[in-house]
């Protein structure tokens, strides 16, 4: 049987441990000043103490909270708490039923407002975050009547998504608008992505290292491979096995041998509304993984570096997951805390 265990913040219901500087001037000689029972919200304790000290260098007075609590009325625990409950598929009324539930009174409205500050916290901690090898790949999600493209950046080092746009990934100068900025605050080097053209012109661009993704490109191969085989003529099967053999191996010096293929296949393309011979689509095949083939292998000059965008993949399904319950986002705002949210991996 499965177990799950939700890590959440310690809530200490007082503290003997002085405050280290003083929040006006960072002072660090303190008086007691006073103490006094804080209520608070938390589905464990109900007041904690908070001791008030005065600084002896500006003279002005502060509180100094326990751990777990601020001055907010809710504890940190009981904040946490209600985001992993949404996050789980709950909506807001569903996560304030079930606090109710355990005598700790929170509206829909409490609970969306901490949905907000956490997204935004991870923002503010993704900001300045290094990230050398970032995934990108797009989706498509319910928003305000219907599918809106997302573009959806994830740090391949930890598996978190580290920034989503309103982006549409076939559009070359946008994709580039919204990464050349990730890519300064955050010294990303390389980027991994699936086989679609756009990736490798924004790499170009921006002279970043592009790894395509070898799911997708063996995939979409092994999908012409065996439509090619069952027109070409016997004469060309021989190459056919080539390929297969290649991009199974994935050898440094494959971009060479398919050239050396491509020169053995010579036919002609004939007449220019003539549909293309299976003879000539084998031949502008390997023509195209020859090209491809250094992106194919950037993986090989640093182990950091995945073959696949797998954890990209995973974190845009955790994310299409949550927006299928949510029924559809209002407007982008609420979308991306929603998808920034429901991204993360639980720490």
């Amino acid at each position: 049987m499965s177990i799950v265990v939700l890590k959440l913040p310690n809530v200490k219901r007082s503290t003997e441990e002085r405050p280290k500087e003083c929040p006006y001037c960072a002072g660090e000689t303190f008086q007691r000043w006073g103490q006094e029972k804080k209520p608070v919200k938390d589905m464990r304790c109900r007041k904690v103490r908070v001791y008030r000290y005065r600084c002896c260098r500006c003279g002005r007075t502060f509180r100094h909270y326990p751990d777990g609590t601020t001055r907010a009325d809710q504890t940190e625990r009981l904040r946490m708490f209600a985001v992993i409950c949404w996050r789980m598929g709950l909506s807001y009324r569903g996560v304030s039923i079930i606090l109710n539930g355990c005598n700790t009174m929170m509206c829909p409205m409490t609970v969306w407002r901490d949905a907000q500050e956490q997204e935004q916290k991870l923002r503010r901690q993704n900001e300045w975050k290094p990230v050398r090898v970032l995934g990108l790949d797009g989706a498509y999600v319910l928003g305000w009547g219907e599918k809106r493209p997302v573009l959806v950046a994830v740090d391949l080092g930890e598996g978190q998504p580290v920034a989503v746009g309103y982006v549409n990934e076939h559009n070359p100068q946008a994709v580039q608008r919204w990464l050349e900025p990730l890519v300064q605050r955050m010294g990303i080097s390389v980027i991994v992505t699936d086989d679609l053209a756009v990736y490798k012109v924004v790499a170009k661009r921006l002279n970043l290292e592009l790894q395509i993704c070898q799911f997708h490109v063996r995939r979409w191969v092994g999908r012409t491979l065996k439509e090619l085989q069952n027109k070409l003529s016997k004469e060309w099967l021989w190459v056919v096995e080539e390929i297969n053999k290649l991009m199974e191996e994935l050898p440094p010096d494959g971009d060479k041998r398919l050239y050396a293929l491509w020169k053995q296949v010579k036919v002609s393309r004939g007449k220019r509304n003539d549909q293309q011979t299976p003879d000539y689509q084998l031949r502008d095949l390997l023509i195209r993984l020859s090209e491809n083939w250094p992106n194919f292998c950037t993986f090989y000059n640093d182990p950091a570096i995945p073959w696949t965008n797998n954890g990209t993949e995973q974190v845009i399904g955790r994310m299409k997951m949550r927006a299928r319950t949510v029924r559809g986002y209002k407007t982008w705002p609420g979308m991306q805390t929603g998808l920034m949210l429901a991204g993360t991996k639980s720490g």
